[in-house]
């Protein structure tokens, strides 16, 4: 199969300055601000996100080194496949965040519950649908014993180039 490249629709803003000290997933940054900025060209394609309370972000991990198919995540101290986590450090760096929608001025969204790096390229937006999005799970495999950890872990670099 050939190169697959994307072209950032926008930007995301954050008080988060570099990877190291940033929350790990949107559930550990309640209440945090930030600002997505959609580039003028894409700004028609936001008719009609104002009515959703939550917006999915889909970016390119910017920071990330070089991926590795076995890493250590934040909350455990053992090693696990890239794809049983959601570390940044993987084949397609590509993160997703499920985000509060404030409110829109123009281009610019609002948002809070920030878990993503300042100036990181945004490659997406999808409404959250709690209908299309929630599923019912019988089991999170090795994360079950240690989601309690979120609200605690923050990024420690160790996946940054």
């Amino acid at each position: 199969m050939d190169e697959i490249r994307y072209k950032p629709i926008g930007v995301i803003h954050s008080p988060f300055k570099e990877p190291k000290g940033t929350p790990i997933q949107p559930a550990g940054a309640k209440g945090i601000d930030g600002t997505v900025e959609v580039f003028t060209e894409y700004a028609e394609g936001l008719k009609d996100v104002e009515g959703f309370s939550h917006i999915i972000l889909i970016y390119h991990f910017h920071l990330s080194k070089k991926s590795s198919l076995k890493v250590k995540p934040y909350i455990d101290d053992e090693v696990h496949g890239i794809f049983a986590m959601r570390g940044p450090s993987r084949p397609n760096p590509i993160g997703i965040s499920t985000v509060r929608l404030v409110r829109i001025e123009e281009n610019i969204l609002h948002i809070q519950d920030v878990d993503i790096v300042d100036a990181t390229p945004l490659l997406d937006i999808k409404p959250y649908v709690p209908k299309f999005d929630i599923r019912e799970v019988e089991s999170t495999g090795w994360l079950e014993k240690k989601v309690h950890k979120l609200s605690k872990s923050k990024d420690d670099g160790r996946f940054m180039r």
